[in-house]
């Protein structure tokens, strides 16, 4: 109780202070993320991290350290009325999507997905984070991720697995459709289905035949099937299509972009998928449905 009314005490004063100055209240940040910070008065910038010393990979035989880049963190700055927030998670591939849903359920944005190495063991992911607003909001949002981050930590993530060969494939295609509204080609076990999208490079524009597509790969029989494939979004599709995916419990594998220079610019979304057709099939409808929304 009384560490309670201390902390409430603390926080109370800092906040205060803090919109007397005008300046970010460090720490109530501290208090809310669960880390300590460091601010840097030169560009107004209050920084926490999370080493990630409990990883223990090698790159390439070399012994990982976060010095080396294994190093989680959040940086928060004010942005006039407002504060913002951007960050980089650094996850084992079982966290991967846990933690995305944390910062999506939580306001923020997930912004890229990707990897910094090649033959680190286990493999390490970084994911992308944002947001602008309330910097009490932001903070704790960023805590509940820093905690989803640290709960799924030593093995305790998602991981999915299935027997399935695409060359003993019984799935029906006419099911997956009936839902998707689209038809699509049946090769080798695989059935995929591709939905156009358009941008412009140097004038030119660019479609489907050019790589700036949709498309989703489906394998399997109708009661245990996979998907994998890629979404194409313009920038203001993305959290609607994450938050999508997620709900329907697809996994977002990689977040970024296959182009430069385009416009409107184009994001792609690597997803994978187990479950019956229908359930897949729902799921990336509800995708398409939130990009369509935009």
């Amino acid at each position: 109780m009384k560490s309670s009314l201390a902390l409430a005490l603390l926080l109370g004063a800092s906040l205060n202070a803090a919109a007397q100055e005008g300046t970010l209240d460090t720490a109530k940040i501290e208090a809310l993320t669960g880390l300590k910070g460091q601010l840097n008065e030169k560009e107004g910038v209050f920084k926490v991290s999370y080493p990630r010393s409990d990883i223990q990979a090698t790159i390439a035989g070399v012994k990982a350290t976060p010095p080396l880049g294994l190093t989680a963190w959040a940086a928060f700055t004010k942005a006039g009325k407002h504060a913002m927030v951007m960050g980089d998670m650094v996850l084992l591939e079982d966290q991967v999507n846990p933690v995305m849903s944390a910062a999506l359920d939580n306001g923020l944005e997930v912004t890229a997905l990707h990897n910094h190495f090649f033959w680190d063991s286990p493999k390490v992911m970084f994911m992308h984070i944002g947001g602008m607003g309330d910097e009490e909001k932001l903070a704790a949002a960023v805590g509940a991720v820093f905690a989803k981050l640290k709960e799924t930590g030593g093995g305790k993530g998602v991981t999915v697995r299935a027997e399935i060969d695409p060359a003993k494939t019984s799935l029906d295609p006419a099911k997956i459709e009936s839902i998707l509204s689209a038809k699509g080609e049946l090769a080798k076990g695989v059935y995929k289905v591709v939905f156009g999208k358009k941008t412009k490079m140097a004038g030119h524009e660019i479609g489907s035949a050019m790589g700036v597509n949709t498309w989703a790969a489906f394998a399997g029989s109708d009661a245990d099937a996979v998907v994998d494939g890629d979404f194409a979004m313009y920038e203001s599709e993305l959290q609607g299509v994450l938050k999508a995916l997620r709900k329907a419990g697809i996994l977002v594998v990689a977040i970024h972009s296959h182009m430069a220079g385009e416009t409107p610019r184009v994001l792609f979304l690597h997803f994978w998928g187990l479950g019956t057709t229908a359930e897949l099939a729902k799921g990336l409808k509800s995708a398409l449905d939130a990009q369509a929304a935009r």
